[in-house]
């Protein structure tokens, strides 16, 4: 029987862990059982991976869904079933998992769905259907019809169609240890420049109201040895980047500190650790070992959602915002570690002027990246359940996302939609880090700066196009102008001077923006300020208006954000400035 996990990730970076963890206790239960893995991206040509499928001549198809797939795999399964008739097409995953006689019933041709953790419960379907030594041979829908359908009553976990139409649903599968299931990636061979995801535990210990995760509220964890052993696999193969999956990882601080001194004491140089926590959890030893870390060893990730006491109350969230911001703050101070903080729009009691304050209470603790999210209402959380007392109005389409709230109308969600655009690409971005910070305290408030920058695109027509980097610089030069803000009189460095440092910072650039001087004119005057001829090809130089020259130096660079190291070497006179740009 042939047997294949198809994965439809978000990108091709991406792994999916699912798929795999089900291969390798699936073989490590059934004997002769061997499941071939599919991993597709939703950026691939739908006709393209139909073809791939259909070519491996699957009996058995198990799809790994979630918001971001599952109308692909629908589309997808639904040419599949007539171009493979016999095939028995399966889906399992958090988008299915609390829906799935709804969608046995609106989908003929899926014959069944595994619910919640599916590792054990694909080893019992695969030895019912006859996958190993036993039905070698077999095709998925062959043999006794009622044999078969006798032993899926017997699995643990599934919701099924019966031959008479009708719909099954067994008992709840068992929770398996931690240390049942087997390593997930063999030998790694294809991971060399993938995202590897990883969980060394599963649930978590809080009740967020909008998260399928809290549901779970039994927390597992993997043996600290065989977490050990398997993060050195990792670090031996010098993968770029190990995602832990574990939804609150620093929730037991035994088990946190023992990884985080682990990876510390056998760091390669190269691999970057991503964790999701909760800062204001963590205490001072916590924080002096995080202080010891290579520059982008660790990546945090750290929800805070809100500011709004209401809000945080009713969405059963557990958070001292005091503690998290200092915890934050003390980070930022170590100048080593990436911080990732979230905030979700949307929310039961925030209106628009609450999350203008949580925006500017999150923005002011400085994270590298300030992901602004919309809430999504998931089908099995508190939140749908409770839908109507928020008055929630959501899209009918994944990923779900909250449309209107009692708090936030439409046309307000419309205006946040245009904010969460201009963050992306004017903060997460990285590449306006010096005009930025002048702007958010030239404005007093940093939402009302994103908020203003969002109104000047739709004004200027500018929205919805992929705009070069370069052109963004324009626009951000243009805005600035508009708005009265470059004024000469102002004490302090000009926008321009500020905007062409941030140019520099990333790279060497060959191309300028129209608003910067043409650097030949400076030619002669900064040449007792470079040195060796052979250095020039590592650094720029640039007059900036008040004759200081800047020299950005691509050799030495900050390690944490890759920018390039910047020197004050001297000052030119103002009179030979004019001169030059006279001629």
């Amino acid at each position: 029987m042939r047997v294949l996990l198809a994965a439809v990730n978000a990108k091709y970076i991406h792994s999916n862990l699912g798929v795999y963890s089900l291969k390798a206790y699936g073989e490590s239960r059934v004997p002769g059982l061997q499941a071939e893995i599919g991993e597709y991206t939703i950026n691939h040509r739908m006709d393209l991976v139909l073809q791939d499928i259909y070519l491996k001549k699957p009996d058995f198809i198990g799809f790994s869904c979630y918001i971001w797939n599952i109308r692909y795999v629908e589309q997808l399964a639904e040419d599949l079933c007539r171009l493979l008739p016999g095939v028995s097409i399966w889906l399992g995953g958090p988008e299915v998992s609390y829906r799935a006689e709804e969608l046995l019933k609106a989908w003929p041709w899926a014959e069944g769905v595994m619910v919640g953790e599916g590792e054990k419960t694909f080893a019992e379907l695969m030895a019912a259907l006859g996958a190993g030594e036993e039905g070698a041979g077999k095709a998925a829908g062959g043999g006794n019809a009622s044999c078969r359908e006798a032993a899926l009553e017997n699995v643990r976990g599934i919701v099924f169609r019966r031959q008479d139409g009708t719909i099954g649903k067994t008992r709840p599968q068992e929770l398996l240890s931690m240390d049942e299931i087997p390593f997930s990636y063999g030998d790694l061979k294809g991971f060399e420049n993938r995202i590897i995801y990883y969980e060394s535990s599963r649930g978590c210990p809080f009740s967020c109201s909008y998260c399928l995760s809290s549901i779970d509220k039994t927390v597992r964890f993997r043996s600290l040895d065989l977490v050990k052993r398997e993060l050195d696999l990792f670090l031996e193969k010098k993968v770029p980047q190990v995602k832990f999956v574990d939804r609150t990882f620093n929730c037991k601080k035994s088990h946190s500190m023992a990884v985080w001194r682990h990876i510390l004491e056998h760091d390669n140089g190269v691999t970057n650790f991503h964790f999701e926590i909760s800062a204001d959890l963590l205490d001072e030893e916590e924080l002096e070992l995080l202080g010891q870390m290579r520059p982008g060893l660790v990546q945090l990730e750290i929800g805070v959602q809100s500011t709004n006491s209401d809000t945080i109350r009713e969405i059963r969230r557990k958070t001292d915002l005091e503690k998290l911001e200092a915890a934050v703050r003390k980070i930022n101070g170590f100048h080593n570690i990436h911080q990732h903080l979230d905030l979700i729009a949307g929310l039961p009691w925030e209106d628009y002027g609450s999350f203008h304050r949580s925006f500017d209470d999150v923005y002011r603790m400085e994270p590298d990246q300030l992901q602004l999210g919309f809430l999504k209402v998931l089908s099995g959380s508190y939140m749908a359940e409770a839908a109507g007392n928020y008055d929630l109005i959501w899209s009918s389409c994944p990923p779900y996302e909250v449309l209107s709230t009692r708090w936030l109308p439409y046309e307000d969600m419309i205006r946040l939609k245009g904010v969460e655009e201009m963050v992306e690409v004017y903060y997460n971005s990285r590449q306006f880090t010096v005009t930025m910070k002048a702007l958010a305290e030239e404005f007093g408030s940093p939402f009302v700066l994103f908020e203003k920058l969002a109104r000047y695109y739709e004004e200027n027509g500018l929205g919805g196009i992929s705009h070069s980097r370069l052109t963004r610089y324009e626009i951000l030069y243009r805005f600035i102008l508009e708005n009265g803000l470059e004024r000469r009189e102002t004490v302090g460095e000009s926008y321009r001077d500020r905007l062409m440092q941030d140019l520099y910072l990333r790279e060497n650039a060959k191309s300028r923006p129209s608003f910067a001087p043409d650097p030949g004119r400076y030619k002669e005057l900064l040449r007792p300020f470079f040195g060796d001829r052979t250095r020039r090809k590592n650094v720029h130089a640039e007059v900036l208006e008040d004759g200081r020259i800047l020299i950005f130096d691509y050799e030495r660079r900050d390690p944490l954000t890759n920018n390039a190291a910047v020197e004050t070497v001297g000052r030119v006179e103002e009179n030979r400035i004019a001169s030059a740009n006279r001629e």
